[in-house]
C-alpha cells in the first residue's frame, strides 16, 4: 500500500518526517527562478512519462496551482512510483512557508540588509535613478503599486528608507489592486506584506473575469485596464503619481523588442505623464537596478513572493512557458547569449537610446508627427 495519497495538502505533507519524500518541482524555469523551493528537484511535464527517481521515497509533485500535477502524479503511480500531488500548488507551500517565519525577524533582517550589503546595488541606485530623472518634487504623494513580486515589494521596502531617512518632504501610500487573484495568491500578498510591515491598500477590481474571453491579446488588454484602475484609486487617495516596479532588465528588453518585432526604436521611460488622467504621472525608481540584484536580495532574505498574478496561469495558451515563450523572454534568452562574448552588452543596450544621432537616423516621430531625413537634406 502506498503511504501518501494521490493528493496531498500542505499540513499533511508537513507531518511527515523530514528526507522522507522528495519534492519536484514541476513549474517552468522561468516560474522556478522566480521563487523556487528548496531541495526540490526540476521535473518538466514531459519528463514525467519516463522519469525514474534515483530513491524509492515518495514523490511530491508541485506545479503552479496543483492542477498539472494530479494528471503527472497519477501517470507515475500507473508505472509502479510512489507519487502524490500537492493541493494547491506552489501557493499551498509557499503559504506554509510564510506561517513558519516570524514578521518582526523578516521585516528587520530584508531593511539591514537595504543599508548594508545592498547598499550599492539596490539603495544607491534607487536614489541615483530619483536624482537623474527628477522623478519627485516636494510635496508630491505617491502610490506605490504593490503587483505582489519581488520588485515591487523591494520597491516599497526602499520606498520606506527613503520616508525615513530624507527630509525631502513627500507622502507615499502603498496600493494593492486584487484583479481578481486565487485566494492563495491574495493571502500570500497580505501575508508579505504584513512580514515586511508594508502598510498596504487593497481594493478590487474584475478584470481577469473581464479580459478572460478576449479574442485577442487578453494580456495586453489586463494590463492596460490594470494601468487605468490604479491611476483612478490612486486619485481617489489624493496621490498625483504613480510608481511601478519596472528595473533596468526590463528597460533593455523593451529596447530590443521594439526593433526586432516592432520596427521601431523606442524605450520604456523612466517617466510619463499620464494621458487620460489630468496632473497624474508614471515613475519608475527601479529604473537602475538590475534584477540580478533584487533576485540576490530575495535569496538573501529568504522571501517568497507570488510568481504569476494571473489566475490563469496553468491555462491560458498565451501566457509564457517553455514550449510557448514571450517576446519577453525571448529577448531576455537573446541578453543573456550575447552577454557571454560581449559583457558589456546590456549597458550598450540602455546607452544607445541616449545617444541616438538624428544625422544618421532615416526617419523619426515627435508628438505624433513623422519626420524624414529628405525633409532637411538640401537645406543648408
Amino acid at each position: 500500500m502506498e503511504r501518501l495519497p494521490l493528493e496531498i495538502t500542505m499540513e499533511a505533507l508537513s507531518r511527515e518526517p523530514e528526507g522522507s519524500y522528495l519534492l519536484a518541482d514541476m513549474r517552468s524555469a522561468e516560474e522556478r527562478e522566480r521563487g523556487g523551493i528548496p531541495g526540490a528537484i526540476a521535473l518538466s511535464p514531459q519528463e514525467v512519462e519516463s522519469w525514474c527517481p534515483e530513491t524509492d521515497v515518495p514523490v511530491v509533485l508541485v506545479c503552479a496551482r496543483g492542477i498539472f500535477s494530479q494528471d503527472a502524479a497519477q501517470t507515475l503511480r500507473d508505472r509502479g512510483i510512489c507519487a502524490s500531488s500537492l493541493m494547491g500548488g506552489y501557493p499551498a507551500w509557499l503559504l506554509h512557508h510564510l506561517a513558519q517565519q516570524e514578521a518582526e525577524a523578516v521585516a528587520a533582517r530584508a531593511e539591514a540588509s537595504l543599508e548594508k550589503k545592498f547598499r550599492q546595488k539596490l539603495w544607491s541606485k534607487f536614489t541615483r535613478a530619483i536624482k537623474t530623472y527628477d522623478l519627485l518634487q516636494p510635496g508630491d504623494r505617491v502610490a506605490v503599486c504593490i503587483s505582489g513580486g519581488k520588485d515591487s515589494m523591494l520597491m516599497a521596502k526602499l520606498f520606506q528608507k527613503l520616508r525615513r531617512h530624507t527630509r525631502f518632504p513627500f507622502d507615499v501610500e502603498y496600493l494593492v489592486m486584487d484583479p481578481g487573484y486565487s485566494p492563495a495568491n491574495r493571502q500570500i500578498i497580505e501575508e508579505n506584506a504584513r512580514k515586511l510591515a508594508i502598510p498596504i491598500h487593497i481594493f478590487e477590481t474584475d478584470i481577469f473575469d473581464s479580459v478572460y474571453h478576449a479574442p485577442k491579446s487578453p494580456c495586453y488588454l489586463c494590463a492596460r485596464m490594470r494601468r487605468g484602475y490604479l491611476y483612478s484609486f490612486a486619485r481617489k487617495l489624493g496621490c498625483n503619481k504613480i510608481a511601478l516596479g519596472h528595473h533596468f532588465d526590463d528597460v533593455i528588453e523593451t529596447i530590443l523588442m521594439g526593433m526586432l518585432y516592432g520596427a521601431q526604436i523606442q524605450t520604456m521611460m523612466p517617466k510619463l505623464h499620464a494621458t487620460n488622467f489630468e496632473g497624474m504621472e508614471l515613475i519608475r525608481p527601479l529604473y537602475l537596478i538590475r534584477e540580478d540584484d533584487i533576485k540576490a536580495w530575495r535569496d538573501y532574505n529568504n522571501l517568497h513572493f507570488i510568481q504569476c498574478a494571473c489566475k490563469f496561469t496553468d491555462t491560458c495558451t498565451t501566457c509564457s512557458s517553455e514550449e510557448n515563450p514571450s517576446k519577453r523572454m525571448e529577448a531576455k534568452a537573446l541578453i543573456r547569449q550575447l552577454k557571454a562574448t560581449n559583457p558589456d552588452i546590456e549597458n550598450h543596450i540602455f546607452r544607445s537610446v541616449e545617444n541616438v544621432c538624428l544625422d544618421t537616423v532615416i526617419g523619426w516621430k515627435q508628438h505624433g508627427v513623422t519626420h524624414h531625413f529628405l525633409d532637411t537634406y538640401d537645406q543648408p
